[in-house]
C-alpha cells in the first residue's frame, strides 16, 4: 500500500475527497448538487490558482509565506495603474500596460524571493516570512491604504463572469484556474525544466553532482510561482470586483493546505499538480459541508487542522517506503 500511494501521491487525496463527499451528503441533501459544486469551484479557484506556484517551491523542498502578499501587491499595482496614482495622475495608465505591469510586480517579487535562496543562502521559511511583511508594506504605501473607487476596467472582471457547463454553473476563473494546472503540469511531465524542480527537491547534491544548474533552477521556480500568484490576483479582482489591499489575507495557509492534503511533501521531490487542485476542492467541500451541516466556524478550522496534520502523517508513513 505504501509503494503504490508513493508512486501516485495523488490517489490517496482522492479518496479523502469522495469519502469526504459521500460523508457530508448524509448530513444535507444538497450538498451533491450541481449548484453546490459550482458554490464550491468558485470558492476553491483563488486558492487553487496560488496553490500552483506553492507546488512547484514545495517540490523543491522550499515554502513560500509571502504568496498572499504578493498577490494583494499585484492586484492593487493593476488596479491602481489603470485607474490613476499619485504618481500616474488623471486617468492612469491603458489597461494593455497596467495589466502586464501586475504581471511583472509578480514576476519581480518572485525574483527577490529567488534570490534571497539561491545567493544569499537564506532559508526559504525564513526568507519568504520577511518578505511577506515587506510586500505587504510596498502594497500599502503605494496605495495609502485606500481601495481605488472608481469602476473596474471590463478586462480586470472578465474572470468573475460566468458560463454554463451543462448542469454546473461556475466563473470563468474556474476555467482559467483549470488551464494554469494544465499548463503547468505539462512542463513538469513533459519538460526537462519540469524534470529538474523534482530533481533539486528530491536530492540537490546529486541534481547538482548530475550537472543541473540549482541556482537557475530554483530562481525560474519562485519566478515562475510569482506570475502565478498575480494571475490569482486577476482572479480576485473578477470575484470581488474591487482590489483591496485587505483581500487575500488567508491565502497563505490556504494554499499550503491544498498542497499538502493534495499529496505534495513537504520534504520536496515528490507530488504532482493536479494533487493540488484535488487538495485545494478537499479545503472547499470540508467548509461548505461543515457549514451546511451547521457546525461552528470555530470546530471548521479544527477539522482543517486535523486534516493537515493526517496529510502530513500519511505523507511520513509513504515516504518509509522508499528506506
Amino acid at each position: 500500500m505504501q509503494a503504490v500511494l508513493h508512486k501516485y501521491p495523488w490517489l490517496s487525496s482522492t479518496m479523502v475527497l469522495v469519502v469526504a463527499s459521500i460523508t457530508f451528503s448524509f448530513f444535507n441533501e444538497n450538498f451533491l448538487t450541481p449548484s453546490n459544486f459550482s458554490l464550491i469551484l468558485q470558492q476553491v479557484a483563488i486558492v487553487g490558482a496560488v496553490a500552483t506556484g506553492q507546488t512547484l517551491i514545495i517540490l523543491t523542498a522550499g515554502i513560500d509565506l509571502s504568496c498572499g502578499a504578493i498577490a494583494i501587491f499585484s492586484s492593487m499595482a493593476m488596479a491602481k495603474l489603470v485607474q490613476g496614482t499619485p504618481a500616474v495622475e488623471g486617468d492612469g495608465l491603458s489597461i494593455w500596460i497596467a495589466f502586464p505591469a501586475g504581471l511583472l510586480v509578480g514576476a519581480f517579487a518572485g525574483a527577490i524571493n529567488g534570490f534571497l535562496v539561491t545567493k544569499v543562502k537564506l532559508p526559504p521559511f525564513i526568507v519568504t516570512l520577511g518578505t511577506f511583511n515587506i510586500f505587504l508594506a510596498f502594497t500599502l504605501t503605494f496605495t495609502k491604504g485606500t481601495v481605488p473607487a472608481n469602476e473596474m476596467p471590463p478586462f480586470l472582471l472578465t474572470l468573475g463572469n460566468y458560463v454554463n457547463l451543462g448542469p454546473f454553473r461556475v466563473t470563468t476563473g474556474v476555467l482559467f484556474m483549470i488551464a494554469m494546472y494544465i499548463v503547468l503540469a505539462f512542463a513538469l511531465r513533459y519538460t526537462s525544466w519540469g524534470r529538474h524542480v523534482y530533481a533539486v527537491g528530491d536530492d540537490i547534491d546529486a541534481a547538482r553532482l548530475a550537472g543541473i544548474s540549482v541556482n537557475r533552477v530554483l530562481m525560474s521556480v519562485y519566478v515562475v510561482a510569482g506570475v502565478t500568484f498575480a494571475l490569482a490576483a486577476w482572479i480576485v479582482i473578477g470575484r470581488v470586483t474591487v482590489a483591496s489591499p485587505n483581500t487575500g489575507g488567508d491565502l497563505n495557509l490556504d494554499a499550503i493546505t491544498a498542497v499538502v492534503i493534495g499529496g505534495t511533501s513537504l520534504f520536496g521531490g515528490r507530488g504532482t499538480i493536479f494533487g493540488s487542485l484535488i487538495g485545494a476542492v478537499i479545503v472547499g467541500v470540508f467548509r461548505n459541508g461543515l457549514t451546511l451541516a451547521g457546525v461552528d466556524l470555530y470546530f471548521q478550522l479544527m477539522a482543517i487542522g486535523i486534516l493537515i496534520i493526517f496529510a502530513v502523517s500519511v505523507d511520513q508513513w509513504i515516504r518509509k517506503a522508499r528506506k
